[in-house]
């Protein structure tokens, strides 16, 4: 079978370029042999060393084409209770008529919670006119977000990826500034890294941006498909503090090099070669819950029914966490 090669690129051009947590059913994941359990009023997983929240990225169900609308009405449907959106599926859905209000009626009526955005400003580029629009573009976003009752925003390296050469002191002034911009919104927008990015592409880079920043609110948004992509070091994950890493992006990959690997290639979490629980117990912490983003762009699940896929991601979401 021909391994996919979608990407967040190649998503985007699908697409046509273009709060706090409800009541949720135990569905009776704890066990006696661990200390895991879940929580019948959040649904979040509890367990001795730190709470878990399961999200759908929606990713996972981007292929399907369901619209902005009903995605969230497969995630909840599917047992969700956080999502982390897109920002142009739903700009998309702002374009065809639905107004901010309308889709934070929906949320509520839902019982679900943004958790986190993912966006695509070019807010960290060399050219000023192009960074320049970039914050305007990312300012709408986040006044936006906020009337969502979505309080964090990814900040990736978007339009800095194809070639090396960033100085990350000048990284650190920029993301500074979107961290004072998110200091009005109350969205905090968070570092991201890409391991395909020729700048930002590990986690040591990612820390030096957002300590050099000297903003209290930095902190970084991470993958675990990313990590191994970039090639970051699992042994020190230690480094980075956990109540800095508030969202987790999970899934796992085979044994296809990192230089040739694509977005495309990832599994659910859980049944690859990644060290899901290493990872896990490195971002753990009893004083915040850790959001587990559940992000695929498996075109073989794209083919697969929405509803099953969630269903299916949110099993394997809360398998991982079995025994921490």
């Amino acid at each position: 079978m021909k391994t996919p090669t979608y990407s967040r690129r190649s998503a985007l051009k699908y697409l046509g370029g273009t709060a706090g947590l409800m009541a949720l059913p135990s569905f009776g994941f704890s066990s006696p042999t661990t200390s895991l359990i879940e929580d019948s009023t959040t649904g979040m997983l509890k367990s001795a060393a730190g709470d878990f929240i399961p999200c759908l990225n929606m990713a996972t169900i981007m292929g399907h084409n369901l619209g902005f609308v009903k995605e969230l009405e497969t995630a909840s449907k599917g047992g969700f209770r956080a999502v982390e959106i897109w920002i142009p599926t739903l700009q998309k859905y702002l374009d065809g008529g639905g107004t901010i209000k309308e889709a934070a009626k929906i949320i509520k009526d839902l019982g679900i919670s943004v958790e986190n955005t993912i966006g695509f400003a070019q807010w960290i580029v060399d050219d000023e006119a192009t960074r320049n629009k970039g914050l305007e573009q990312l300012k709408k976003e986040m006044d936006m977000l906020a009337q969502l009752g979505c309080k964090r925003i990814a900040a990736p390296p978007s339009g800095a990826t194809a070639e090396a050469g960033l100085d990350l002191y000048k990284a650190a002034e920029r993301y500074r500034t979107i961290l004072e911009m998110g200091d009005q919104s109350g969205v905090v927008p968070q570092l991201e890294i890409w391991g395909h990015s020729k700048n930002l592409h590990k986690l040591s880079q990612a820390l030096f941006v957002a300590t050099e920043s000297g903003h209290a609110s930095a902190c970084i948004n991470l993958d675990i498909f990313h990590l191994y992509k970039g090639g970051s070091s699992y042994d020190t994950l230690k480094m980075a503090n956990p109540l800095d890493v508030q969202v987790l992006h999970v899934n796992d990959y085979t044994d296809i090099p990192r230089d040739v690997i694509k977005d495309g290639d990832r599994i659910y979490p859980g049944e690859g070669l990644a060290p899901t629980k290493k990872i896990l117990q490195a971002f753990q912490s009893p004083k915040r819950p850790l959001i587990l983003s559940l992000e695929v762009f498996n075109k073989e699940y794209w083919a697969q029914d929405a509803l099953e896929v969630c269903k299916t991601g949110l099993a394997k979401v809360k398998a991982i966490t079995q025994g921490l």
